[in-house]
């Protein structure tokens, strides 16, 4: 089943993490595909402050491929950038295998750098920008 959010607009972030939590249940390994500049970071910035994440705590982990944070209940969340990824190994250098099968939420940017690697359970969420300037948030349930 489509499951699909609206975000109308950066003011509507905070409703539409908290939803996006909800609607994503147990799910762990969230992956999010969309454009340079569609909104990737600034929507996990907005999943992280609901989840009681210091929002000057997280930035774009670019350089460092991942960034570990803390949530409210101390509980870690892995937020990977793969944009600078070429070579799969590259990944797996990083202990990547150590972080998915943590348990731990992990939030991913540019999958697509590394899609041989994902496994099967893996969350792929679309950020879609909108003529308007709203985004959509689309996956398969």
């Amino acid at each position: 089943m489509k499951k699909e959010i609206l975000i109308r607009d950066l003011q509507d972030l905070d409703r539409a993490a908290r939803e996006f939590l909800q609607a994503i249940g147990d799910n762990n390994l969230v992956a999010f595909y969309a454009p340079m500049g569609a909104g990737k970071t600034t929507f996990t910035t907005a999943i992280c402050k609901a989840l009681g994440v210091r929002e000057d705590a997280v930035s774009s982990p670019t350089f460092a491929i991942v960034n570990e944070y803390r949530s409210g209940t101390g509980e870690p969340i892995y937020h990977f950038d793969f944009y600078r990824i070429t070579k799969l190994e590259e990944a797996l250098d990083i202990g990547l295998y150590d972080y998915l099968d943590s348990g731990a939420l992990c939030l991913m940017e540019w999958p697509e750098n590394i899609e041989d690697l994902l496994p099967e359970e893996t969350l792929r969420v679309s950020i879609t920008p909108r003529p308007d300037g709203s985004r959509l948030l689309g996956w398969e349930a």
